[in-house]
Formats: C-alpha cells, structure tokens, sequence
C-alpha cells in the first residue's frame, strides 16, 4: 500500500511516499480501505517533533479517516465489510491515517451517514469531536449559556460553533472580518474581529470559553468569564492558568481529545440530519500531503484540509 512517512523529523520536505504491507488487523479491530484522511495541526506538529508518544518504524501521521471496511478482526460485531465509515483513531498513538488501508478498533469508528462524502467523513472526526468533549463533557453547556469560540472559523472552532447552537447557548465567536458571514450562517450571535477589537473590551458575562488559540489568549479569557465559568485550553499549556482562575471561581484547564464511539455516533445523527455541517477548503492527492501541511501551517484555513487517498490523481 502507498503511505506517507517522515524520513525524519522537521519540516513539511521530510514527507515523502513510501511502500508498505498492508496492515492485519488484531482480534476487536478492522482494516479500513482509506478513502480519504484528514489533515489536523497534530499531524504537522508530529511530523516536525515527534509526537506525544514513539511512533513505529516507519512512522505513517493522520488520525482521522474516512473509508469502506474491508476485513474484521476476531470479535468484532459492531461492524461488517463493506461498511461506509468515518472514525478518529487510536491517539495518541500512532494510528496511520495517510495511507490506502488503515486497522484500528472497530470502536473508534462509526458509520458514515450516506448524505456525507468520504472527503467531508474525513474531516470531521477530531476536529468535532474535540468541540463536543470540550462543550459536553468538560464544560456541561447548556440552554442560556454564553460561548466564546476562539478561532471560531477553524477546525475545531466551526463545530464549536454548531454545537453550541445546538446545545441551546448564545455564541460569540472571534474571527476576522472575512470570515463574519461564514461564522453567521452556521449560528454565530455575535462574531469579534480579533485583528480590530480586543474581545476583552467587546465581551463580558461569559460562561465558558473555548480557546483553540492558546498563549495569552488563555490569560485574557479569565477576565470575560463570569464567576463559576469554564474555559477549556485546547493548546497544551492550559494547566498553568487553573491557580488563577480558582483564585476568580473560574474552572479552567488543557482538555485533550479522546476517541469516543459514542461521541462519533452523535456526530453521525446530527451530520445526517443537517443540524451539525463540514466546511472543507481544500483537497489534495495523498501525494501532495507536503503542501496541505503547508497549508494548515499558515494559519489560514477556513474549516479542513482533507487528502484524498483512493483518488490517485493530482
């Protein structure tokens, strides 16, 4: 099978495509022919660092993935071949998304909802799932609710936004002005330009924050919540605010995702119902994985990058 593998560690040069064996999968996994893997910070700063944890030899990057199962483990009830799927896997281990067959649990995977393409299935599992653990279970919004989103335009900040609709809540998202009617049309209240306005002077009352930003934004959210709010640190680091913010009655803190069956089978129902959307700026071949870091690595993307991997063109 094709697969994309850093020679070494560092820049988006270091990727290059490689041969492998197709992987077996072990008793409660299944093999999944990949259509399509989506591209997530976590991939480019693994490919420049390493990662949490040590990655096999040869190390294959991606986590999320979209595709048709081809085999199943010993045990395996839940799933059959030839089943449309979508999951986020196995991290913080290396999981191989960005090659033409993956295996992984067959609970880090759902089904894919047939109104969604592989490409769109692709680019939804961390990025959706980080926003539904850090406003369900780590924040516990709920109707009346006031949620700021940083970097509301984003990955994780354009699902942030729709789900904290969906949850009943007020949402305020900060983006640049380009992007206000994109963040409108999926729900947002009130949008900030970051670039033009200190949020800190255009907002206050605050229940929770969700910061996919980090730096001093983490320091600057503690003055907009309300006394008993959340904010939830996406970028590691999140933990040095948690004394400040008891100081102020503030609950804060690092949220890191987790795959989650059950998480990934509500995304499915609300992707299939239209309540919950994907915004996919672009598509490339898995050949071109070097440039769609590259990409991502700007800081620019509305929504996902996604390759594409059974497509062999481009």
């Amino acid at each position: 099978m094709r697969a994309i593998t850093p020679l070494s560690w560092g820049r988006p040069e270091v990727l290059t495509e490689v041969e492998l064996p197709r992987p077996d999968p072990l008793p409660t996994e299944v093999l999944v022919r990949v259509h399509a893997a989506g591209v997530n910070p976590i991939d480019w700063k693994s490919r420049a660092t390493g990662g949490f944890v040590p990655w096999g030899d040869p190390p294959v990057l991606g986590y999320d993935v979209s595709g048709v199962v081809e085999e199943v483990g010993l045990g395996v009830r839940i799933l059959a071949p030839g089943d449309e799927v979508f999951g986020f896997l196995c991290f913080p281990r290396q999981a191989g998304a960005y090659a033409e067959y993956v295996t992984a649990p067959a609970r880090h995977f759902a089904r894919k909802p047939a109104n969604v393409s592989h490409v769109e299935a692709a680019a939804v599992p961390l990025a959706a799932l980080t926003a539904w653990q850090a406003l369900v279970d780590t924040a516990g919004v709920h109707p009346g609710q006031r949620v700021l989103v940083h970097a509301a335009a984003g990955g994780v900040g354009h699902f942030a936004v729709q789900l904290a609709k969906h949850l009943g809540a007020h949402v305020i998202g900060t983006a640049r002005t380009a992007k206000h009617g994109f963040l409108r049309d999926l729900g947002a209240d009130e949008v900030i330009d970051y670039t033009a306005v200190d949020f800190v002077t255009a907002v206050d009352q605050v229940d929770v924050v969700i910061d996919a930003v980090g730096g001093a934004y983490g320091a600057r959210s503690l003055r907009v919540l309300s006394e008993g709010g959340v904010l939830v640190s996406l970028p590691h680091g999140g933990d040095d605010l948690v004394p400040q913010a008891r100081e102020l009655g503030i609950r804060a803190g690092f949220m890191l995702v987790e795959p989650d069956h059950d998480g990934m089978r509500r995304i499915a129902v609300l992707l299939e119902s239209g309540e919950l959307r994907v915004r996919v700026e672009t598509v490339l071949p898995l050949s071109r994985a070097a440039e769609a870091h590259r990409l991502g690595e700007s800081g620019r993307t509305t929504g996902k990058i996604v390759l594409s991997v059974a497509d062999r063109t481009g």
